[in-house]
């Protein structure tokens, strides 16, 4: 995929690994069971209003490519792969709004 750049630990680094936030709120969703994903997945599937027709296009073709063959912890859920595609299409701003949102929704099953 693209987006990456130098890590110390792998030599590549995520799209999402620029901003802590963000790479925190995903590595959450990545350690999170799937039941506790779901509120964050629709969540994040709802930023495709923001994200212009040309690009949501985009992701289908790359989701249809990529489910299931990929190496990336949401590649083997299509759903996923879609609302992770579309947060990373996303402007920063919106990238930033969401993750306070992912953090808040895996928080609030953490407690329950």
């Amino acid at each position: 995929m693209e987006d990456f750049e130098e890590n110390e630990e792998t030599g590549r680094k995520r799209w999402y690994d620029k901003d802590p936030l963000l790479r925190e709120a995903l590595e959450l969703l990545r350690l999170s069971a799937p039941n506790e994903r779901k509120e964050a997945q629709d969540y994040i599937l709802k930023l495709q209003e923001e994200v212009a027709a040309d690009v949501i296009e985009r992701i289908y073709e790359m989701v249809t490519q990529f489910s299931g063959k990929g190496n990336r912890w949401y590649d083997n859920d299509p759903v996923m792969l879609r609302a992770i595609e579309i947060l990373r299409q996303a402007d920063p701003t919106t990238q930033r709004i969401a993750a306070l949102k992912i953090l808040q929704s895996l928080e609030t099953k953490k407690e329950i």
